[in-house]
């Protein structure tokens, strides 16, 4: 089970750090990847980090203002979003993938085979 947190309301400008942390599973041979979706539209890939954490694929929309990160100890990838826009309001997802690395340049969901609840992110003023 995945469970994400750390969503809220934030100013444009403002950061937050989303956790997803795992029970029953150990995350630690698997890549993992962060996704949303806004209201009206497509979900969307956001962020990937594979199983060791040394490599890591962001969107075009984040790329420079996202930091994805995991910590094998405590079981948990977290996901440090700075300088946030009006246009990063969504729900965010954690997943697990089926492998252990990241698709090169894109983050298919279809790699992944397990999905948190998500946690609500609001970025207005």
């Amino acid at each position: 089970q995945l469970v994400e947190s750390g969503g809220g309301l934030v100013q444009p400008g403002g950061s937050l750090r989303l956790s997803c942390a795992a029970s029953g599973v150990t995350l630690a041979p698997y890549a993992l990847g962060w996704f949303r979706q806004a209201p009206g539209k497509e979900r969307e890939g956001v962020s990937c980090i594979s199983e060791s954490g040394g490599t890591t694929v962001y969107a075009d929309s984040v790329k420079g203002r996202f930091t994805v990160s995991r910590d094998s100890a405590v079981n948990t990838v977290y996901l440090q979003m700075n300088s946030l826009k009006s246009e990063d309001t969504a729900i965010y997802y954690c997943a697990l993938s089926a492998f252990a690395g990241c698709s090169v340049d894109s983050i298919p969901a279809s790699d992944f085979r397990s999905w948190g609840q998500g946690t609500q992110v609001t970025v207005s003023s």
